[in-house]
């Protein structure tokens, strides 16, 4: 197995093990926030800022949609 592969696969199993006991919001948040990383760790990137200061605002942002996503999720059931 190449290095790409273990650098998907790794994260991946660990995000899934461990949403195992979480609630949906809980879900939600976990996964806005690791989407709002990587898109703001590769905009950062890209744009030639610095792509830690990127993934930590794109983090946050992430995380706060996420967990307003998993509420509204919840309230229509």
């Amino acid at each position: 197995m190449n290095k790409i592969s273990y650098l998907i696969a790794i994260p991946t199993l660990a995000l899934s093990v461990g949403c195992t006991n979480m609630t949906p919001t809980e879900q939600s948040t976990l996964s806005g926030a690791a989407i709002g990383a990587v898109g703001g760790a590769a905009i950062g990137g890209l744009t030639g800022g610095n792509a830690g200061v990127g993934a930590v605002i794109g983090g946050a942002a992430g995380a706060v949609v996420g967990n307003i996503y998993g509420r509204n999720q919840q309230q229509r059931y």
